[in-house]
């Protein structure tokens, strides 16, 4: 985690301190597919949600929502009840297209694979549960990073994203490769699964993806249907209750594509969030944050990454982030991270 990072998730933490939240609830129909696929798997659905407290009759609910630690007792009591390895590779592979309605037709109508990720990373709240994208399109393979709070959640989504896509994608999907920040019973099952090399225990969570891959077309494209269901989650999405920095990492997973040499004014933002500029800026201050620092943030985290990883120059990292003359990257770096540029590449690449 970057300074800028953290110095965001301290004052998260301080503002949590004085006002607790707790971790938003899942909607109902979604914990269903779940209990369905393990149901597929072999276990027993009726004694897995007496011991989560649940009844199919709230799952049946269109409008129900599940809290956060009845999903933990779910998954708590399958490990009890018969441990499966690779689990949730297992799981991933009974949940077909549709489980989760809304937001696998929002990501199916895309255009292109590309358009695909970036519509499950703009909706994804809308399946429950807390999961970040970041697309590096600077380098090739371009690299898609996924974070989660939520345990198991990067794993299922990483084979279910890649056994999707395959089959929806207009050509061959595959990754170049897929790394799992955590370990896996299993790498080599991944393999065969995923179609693509598997590296565990890794830095990161996510694809790799070879340009060709990231610009291939959805075979179910639809502009039409996909307003209109874009129109219905936006309206979802305003209704829900805000989580305490959830505006903050939309704003944040929008600035991180725009970043280098995009437009990067607050109405650009505010108009990809289908939101009103005033009214993200007061949603950023209700939990302590300016509009204008979440952009200082991933500039700092982009240029520490050009710097650390690419052959570009100082200088043209500076123009590449908006900095007209190299001077005033330089003491934007250097007040960010008390290193001048130089010493900040040459530290990182020893």
């Amino acid at each position: 985690m970057t300074v800028g990072a953290k110095h965001l998730t301290d004052r998260a933490i301080h503002t949590r301190a004085q006002k607790p939240q707790t971790p938003p609830p899942f909607p109902a129909r979604d914990v269903r597919a779940l209990v369905d696929a393990l149901g597929r798997l072999g276990y027993d659905t009726d004694l897995l949600l007496a011991s989560a407290r649940l009844s199919r009759s709230t799952l049946a609910d269109a409008d129900a929502l599940v809290p956060c630690e009845s999903c933990g007792l779910l998954f708590g009591v399958v490990q009890q009840m018969r441990p499966m390895r690779n689990l949730m590779l297992r799981l991933a592979e009974q949940v077909s297209i549709g489980a989760f309605p809304l937001l696998d037709y929002l990501v199916v109508t895309s255009d292109s694979v590309a358009d695909a990720l970036k519509q499950l990373a703009r909706y994804f709240r809308l399946a429950g549960g807390s999961l970040l994208f970041d697309f590096h399109e600077d380098v090739d393979p371009i690299r898609v990073l996924m974070q989660s709070t939520t345990p198991g959640l990067v794993e299922f989504d990483l084979v279910l994203i890649a056994r999707h896509l395959r089959a929806e994608a207009d050509g061959d999907f595959h990754a170049a490769a897929a790394y799992f920040a955590q370990p896996l019973d299993d790498a080599n099952e991944y393999e065969r699964a995923m179609h693509c090399p598997i590296r565990a225990n890794a830095t990161w969570s996510g694809f790799l993806l070879p340009r060709e891959v990231w610009n291939l077309k959805m075979r179910r494209r639809d502009p039409i249907l996909r307003g209109v269901l874009e129109r219905h989650a936006n309206e979802m999405i305003a209704s829900m209750p805000e989580a305490l920095d959830a505006i903050a990492l939309d704003v944040r997973r929008a600035l991180a594509s725009r970043i280098a040499g995009g437009d990067t004014r607050i109405e650009s933002v505010a108009r990809e969030l289908a939101t009103a500029p005033r009214t993200l800026q007061r949603r950023l201050a209700a939990v302590g944050l300016s509009y204008q620092e979440l952009v200082e943030v991933t500039r700092r985290e982009a240029a520490e990454r050009h710097l650390a990883a690419s052959t570009l120059s100082i200088a043209e990292i500076g123009y590449l982030l908006g900095y007209s003359e190299p001077p005033a990257f330089h003491r934007a770096f250097k007040r960010w991270t008390n290193l001048t540029p130089h010493a900040f590449r040459a530290n990182a690449r020893s």
